[in-house]
């Protein structure tokens, strides 16, 4: 994937929604692979203004998630994209949100989800370096 006409790579903030007392990551189906899960994630706006916004708007817009960004976790640059990855500690889940006709999400333990995201290596890097991660 290349950086499509623009000069500079594009801006992409994620968010890993945490269900912290039950050990669990909210992870969504991608809109262009259905059968792919992903972290919400999506371009920075400049009306986010700040990076932790974007990965909250993200995870509203993608999962219907709502909560606070605890944590930043890392920032991976690639060719096409830098992406900023943040903690969102969950405080509930709209039943009705703006893709809900678009994705599914489900609720799965750190393993699983590391399991899930290991076709795109960013995500699964950002997920093995936020605070569910076992001690090295």
């Amino acid at each position: 994937m290349g950086t499509k006409g623009r000069s500079t790579p594009r801006v992409v903030c994620c968010a890993i929604p945490i269900a912290r007392s039950a050990g669990k990551v909210l992870v969504v189906t991608s809109r262009k692979r259905p059968d792919y899960w992903v972290l919400p994630k999506g371009g920075w706006e400049p009306t986010d203004v700040q990076l932790e916004a974007a990965a909250s708007r993200e995870a509203f817009e993608e999962a219907g998630v709502r909560g606070t960004v605890t944590r930043y976790v890392i920032t991976i640059p690639t060719p096409s994209a830098t992406y900023h990855f943040y903690e969102l500690d969950v405080a509930g889940l709209e039943q009705d949100w703006l893709e809900s006709n678009e994705r599914r999400r489900e609720w799965v333990d750190y393993a699983e989800a590391v399991r899930r995201l290991e076709w795109k290596s960013e995500l699964a890097q950002g997920l093995k370096l936020c605070s569910l991660a076992p001690c090295r």
